[in-house]
This record gives structure tokens, C-alpha cells and sequence, in this order.
């Protein structure tokens, strides 16, 4: 994805010195050069864009700096009362007259009334400040004491959901679960994006309005979380009131700032991304049709616009991520953020006027707010902004924000910007996981081979798929996954490995020894080895899940299942029965205490199963926690009948 950009002042200069040209040759040349810049448009442009709707005369040279100085005056209140007095001017571009009697589905929240009025800007490209101060970064956060704040990407709800936002989100409850169970007060939000040009081009081919597009769309996603056992806190609607008003606020804070200005964009936008592309970022196909670097088709987008002023954010952008090497996970995308980053931002187009389905613009409604400073401004509505009072704010900056990679620039660069601009504080980390491939091939429609995650659901089990995902794909890169793939982790790692182990173990004391939890005896070296490797399962997972490796935390788990079936096999205690009960006692019940460790660590990830299997433990409700590890497994506990928890997968019968 890339910016939506403008020139700088100095070529801007440049432009306005340029010759004239007349007719359509003049429009093709500056929309051209526009295009090649991917972003402001020229003066000569905005001429063309001028003449196309009616106007037919061109301002000269003299009338074109009277503009722009009449422009800056504008910005005192005292310019402002003598332009009230005196005759408009044509060749003033300035503040955006609000539309009439325009359609707006549904009822937004009524706007806040701002501070003071917007400041309307000449249409100069801004100096770039310089770096910071590590402290001027951002400013401060409140004492969040024991606060976990996580969320995912808010999913674009103009269909149906598919394998990679379920994947996401599996991913991110993962993570959350882990802390909980670590003793954090975690806070997980979720939930959809609802406003943009797709929702509208969607609900008119479905014959509705974008809201009712959204709620029924919502509903889905939603259903697909608690399927899948995704325990969020809130599941927030960007066209819920209270984001409006989120939403104008940090905007208002921004523009107080001096960071957004009015003036018009010309260049290639794609509906489908929600990004403005230059010219050389896009590419012209056998089709004749022109796509962006996502493949995804691009259209010329001539109007007016408020801009962000990116451009002064770049040396900033460039000191958080130096100084604060973990704001952007994995490696990869760090990289890749930097170089961005360094080859220089332009300024940032942030509202529409072809469209009215969005958040607002303060104090002038004939805009709507570009999608994405309306969409990442979810993470702090979701937890109270801009009651700072609120409960819920405590959890402010968040710890993590769960991204797919195609979406990192926005995370990573824009929102850091606006926070920055407002004076709120920097969320703490950024991590972006790949994609999930089917068989080799990218998931698409046209293919046939998106996958519905209630069908793989109801097909493998909730646990049986969330573990997949998870083992299977290394988290931060691109995986693949397929039917046999699936079941051999299910068959393996699941039935086999840990799955048989706790049933062999439990059916052997409940048979043997009257299922009850038997004492041990001296701990033999063998026992102190299998014991300690164990307990070690904990600091080692910490250490993963604190930079989202979920893969390792699972590894880390896994070895200690391989190891536990070593040490089972070795001892054979089915053998002890016969030539030495108190051993038999003793293998079974470290055997036990390892099955119970891992059961308590692996609850992130399989929920259920692992209830279950603490249940067959008799282990009490409130000794599943991280902290109750450390307390070995009571002797002399009565355990219920063992009940397999994680069957084989059997391939259906074909008739």
C-alpha cells in the first residue's frame, strides 16, 4: 500500500511559474505530472478541474498570488473578518461549502462543535520538522498497573468473513488468553470497519442501504468469534455514535494542531485497498486495465481534500522506530516500514466529497473522513476516547495491535502520525502475521477456493483448528494449509501424542490404582529430568508470546509432550504393576503432573480440550491459572472416569 501524496513547497513554486497550456493538452500535462507524484494537484490542475464543471476563465499569474495570499490571511481572525466584507473571488479556493439536502445512510451522530473554527490553509506544502526528543514522541500514559490491551484489525464487513480473518483472530485470542491466564487484566477488542466507497458499491448491488449492509455483515462476524471461542471484551461498530464523536475529536486535536489543511488531490485511488497510489506504483495489464501492488484495479480521483501533514512526521516516525526497535514485529516488516519511511512521506489526502457514507468532517459535512483515520481511531473508541475518565482508559496505549501484513503502513506509520499530532499516547507495538495460502495458491473467488471457518469448524472440531493454525504456520510468515495437513496434526500431535498419553496414564489409575491420584515415592533422576523440563515450560513461553511467537510457545509445549511419551514408554510402568507397585505409583504420578502442566499451558490455544482434560485431573476451577504450576498435583485426589478428549479424525464414508 502507499500514501496518498503531495509535492513539495518548493516544486509547488516551480509549477505556479510554468507556462500555461491551453485546452485539454494543459489538462492531460499537469494531470500527468500529478499522477507521477501521486497526489496534489497543481494549480494548473485544479484550473482543468475548474473548467471541467463550468468555469471557463483562467486566472493569471497576479490573480494566482493574490489567491494564495488571501489564502494564509485567512488563517487570522482578523483576515477572516475583512474577507466576510469584501466580494468573493473565484479563484479563491478555500473553505468547502456544505452539500444540501445530500442523502447521508444512516443519521451520523450531530458533529461536536469544535473549539474554534477550522483553519482553512494555503495550499503550501509544509517545512518537515525535525527530529524529536524522545520524550516529545508522544505524551505520556497513566499508570495502567496490571492493563493487557490487545486488539485485532477491524475486518471490512462487505462479505462474508473467510480462513484469514478467522486466523486473526484465533491468533490474537491466543495471545490474550495467555495473559489472562498469566494474571494480566486483559482487555481484547474487536469488530468491524463499516464505512467506505466498498460498502456502498456493495449494499447498492445488493439492492440496501450500506448501515443495513454492515449490520447484517456484523452480525456474521461476530457469530464466527464466539464459533471459534474468540473470548474479545468488546466488539465495536465504526458506525456506532460513540465512534463519531471518537472520530471528530482526534480530528479536532489534530487540526488544532496545525496538521491538516484544505486543497485538492488528483491521483490513482483504489476503492478495494482504500489507498491512493503513485504513479509508479501502478501498472497497466494485457487487460488494459491499471492495478495496484496489490493487484487490485485503480481509478483517477480528481476533488478537493483535507490533508494530513504526513510530511512533517518523518523524522519522528524515523526516531520512534530507532528508538524503540519492538514497535514494529517481525524484523521483516520493521524493514520494510523504514525503508518506506525513509525514501520520504508525502502528505496525507484524509477526506472524500464523491461519497457521504463516513464519519463527518467538524464544521464542514461535505466531506467524509478518509476511511482509515477512521477506522484506526477504533483502538482508543473501543476503550473510552475521549472520556479520558472512563474506566476503560486505563488500558491506554495498547500492548499490541494484531495486523495482516498487507495493512502494516497504516499501523505503523499513519496512525503513529495522528496519535502524535493529538497528543495521545503511541500504542506499544505493531505485529503483522502473513498469509494463508491453500494448497500454494493466495485465496480468491475467482479460484473457488475460499474457505468458510464454519465449515472447517463443524468439519475438524473448534480446538482441532485453532491448534492447527497456530502449530502449522510459523506467526509473522505466510503458510499454507490443506485437508491432510490438517488431519495429520489432528491424528499426531493431538490423538497420539497428547491425547493418548493422558488417557493411557489416567485409565492405568483408574484401573490399578481406584482412580485415585497416587503418592509418589523418591523422585529418581529420570523423574527429576522429565519434572524439570516441565516446570521450565513457562518462562519459555513467556519469553515467545511477549514478541507474538505463538509457533514457539507451542514448540516449547510440544517437546515436553514428546519427552513425557519417552519417559512413559521408558518406565513402562504398565510393567510396574507386577515388579514394583510403588513405582508404578510414582512414574504415574509425575506422569500426571506433566499432563496437568500441559494442559494449563496449552489452555490459550484449545480452550475446551483443556478444560476437559484438567477436569479428568481433578483439578479445581480456580487452579488453572499460570500461578497454580508451580503447586504440584495433590496426592490422594479422586479423579473421575477417564474420557478421551482429543479422538482420531476418521474420513467420511463416500457413498
Amino acid at each position: 500500500m502507499a500514501t496518498a501524496n503531495k509535492k513539495s513547497s518548493k516544486k509547488a513554486k516551480k509549477t505556479k511559474k510554468a507556462s500555461p497550456v491551453r485546452g485539454s493538452k494543459k489538462k492531460a500535462a499537469a494531470k500527468s505530472r500529478a499522477a507521477k507524484k501521486g497526489g496534489r494537484v497543481t494549480k494548473k490542475v485544479k484550473k482543468a478541474v475548474k473548467a471541467k464543471s463550468g468555469a471557463k476563465k483562467s486566472a493569471t499569474k497576479k490573480a494566482a498570488k493574490k489567491t494564495v495570499k488571501k489564502a494564509a490571511k485567512k488563517t487570522t481572525k482578523k483576515a477572516a473578518a475583512k474577507a466576510t466584507k469584501a466580494p468573493p473571488k473565484k479563484a479563491a479556493a478555500a473553505a468547502v461549502a456544505p452539500a444540501a439536502n445530500k442523502p447521508v445512510p444512516p443519521k451520523p451522530p450531530a458533529a461536536e462543535k469544535a473549539p474554534k473554527a477550522a483553519t482553512v490553509r494555503a495550499p503550501k506544502q509544509p517545512k518537515p520538522a525535525a527530529a524529536p526528543a524522545p520524550a516529545s514522541v508522544s505524551a505520556p500514559a497513566a499508570d495502567r498497573g496490571n492493563a493487557f490491551y490487545i486488539t485485532t484489525a477491524i475486518a471490512y464487513p462487505n462479505g462474508q468473513p473467510h480462513i484469514g480473518h478467522a486466523y486473526e483472530a484465533i491468533a490474537t485470542d491466543a495471545l490474550a488468553r495467555f495473559q489472562r491466564l498469566d494474571g494480566k487484566d486483559v482487555f481484547f477488542l474487536t469488530g468491524t470497519d463499516e464505512h467506505g466507497q466498498k460498502m456502498i458499491q456493495t449494499a447498492q448491488g445488493e439492492g440496501m442501504t450500506p448501515f443495513d449492509l454492515a449490520t447484517r455483515n456484523a452480525a456474521r462476524f461476530k457469530e464466527m468469534d464466539e464459533r471459534l471461542n474468540v473470548s474479545f471484551d468488546r466488539f465495536i461498530r465504526t458506525s456506532e455514535p460513540a465512534h463519531h464523536k471518537s472520530v471528530q475529536e482526534i480530528w479536532r486535536r489534530m487540526q488544532d494542531n496545525g496538521d491538516i489543511y484544505i486543497d485538492a488531490y488528483a491521483g490513482w485511488y483504489s476503492v478495494r485497498d482504500e489507498a491512493y497510489y503513485a504513479e509508479d506504483e501502478t501498472v497497466v495489464g494485457e487487460d488494459n486495465v491499471r492495478r495496484g501492488p496489490q493487484g487490485t484495479p485503480v481509478e483517477w480521483v480528481e476533488e478537493k481534500s483535507y490533508f494530513f501533514k504526513l510530511s512533517a512526521y518523518q523524522d519522528k516516525l524515523l526516531h520512534l522506530y530507532e528508538s524503540q526497535p519492538d514497535f514494529i514485529g517481525p524484523d521483516s516488516r520493521r524493514n520494510e516500514v523504514m525503508s518506506f519511511v525513509r525514501g520520504g512521506l508525502k502528505d496525507l489526502s484524509i477526506s472524500r466529497t464523491t461519497f457521504d457514507w463516513g464519519v463527518k468532517v467538524p464544521e464542514d459535512p461535505e466531506h467524509v473522513m478518509y476511511v482509515w483515520v477512521d477506522a484506526l481511531t477504533n483502538y482508543i473508541t473501543g476503550v473510552g476516547y475521549p472520556d479520558e475518565s472512563d474506566e476503560r482508559w486505563r488500558y491506554w496505549p495498547a500492548d499490541v495491535h494484531i495486523i495482516g501484513k498487507d495493512i502494516i503502513r497504516f499501523h505503523a506509520v499513519y496512525w503513529p502520525a495522528f496519535l502524535m499530532s493529538a497528543g495521545i499516547p503511541l500504542q506499544k507495538r505493531v505485529y503483522a502475521h502473513g498469509f494463508l495460502f491453500s494448497r500454494g495458491e493466495k485465496m480468491s473467488k475467482s479460484v473457488g477456493n475460499v474457505v468458510d471457518p464454519f465449515n472447517l469448524a463443524n468439519q475438524y472440531g473448534v480446538d482441532q483448528v485453532r491448534y492447527f493454525f497456530l502449530r502449522e504456520v510459523p506467526f509473522g510468515q505466510d503458510g499454507n494449509y490443506n485437508h491432510e495437513a490438517i488431519v495429520a496434526r489432528i491424528n499426531a500431535d493431538l490423538a497420539n501424542d497428547f491425547g493418548n498419553l493422558a488417557q493411557r496414564s489416567l485409565s492405568m489409575i483408574a484401573k490399578q490404582l481406584g482412580g485415585v491420584l497416587p503418592e509418589p515415592g523418591e523422585f529418581s533422576d529420570n523423574d527429576k529430568a522429565m519434572l524439570a523440563q516441565a516446570d521450565a515450560m513457562l518462562e519459555a513461553s513467556r519469553i515467545a508470546m511477549a514478541t507474538q511467537q505463538i509457533h514457539q510457545w507451542l514448540n516449547t509445549v510440544w517437546a515436553v509432550v514428546a519427552e513425557a511419551n519417552r519417559y512413559f514408554a521408558g518406565e513402562a510402568p504398565w510393567a510396574l504393576a507386577k515388579t514394583d507397585p510403588a513405582r508404578q505409583k510414582t512414574v504415574l504420578y509425575v506422569t500426571a503432573e506433566v499432563v496437568r502442566q500441559i494442559a494449563i499451558m496449552a489452555q490459550a490455544v484449545m480452550p475446551e480440550s483443556c478444560a476437559k482434560m484438567l477436569d479428568s485431573l481433578g483439578v479445581p476451577a480456580d487452579a488453572r491459572s499460570f500461578a497454580a504450576i508451580a503447586e504440584r498435583i495433590r496426592p490422594g485426589t479422586v479423579l473421575p472416569a477417564p474420557v478421551g478428549v482429543f479422538p482420531r479424525y476418521v474420513e467420511p464414508k463416500t457413498e
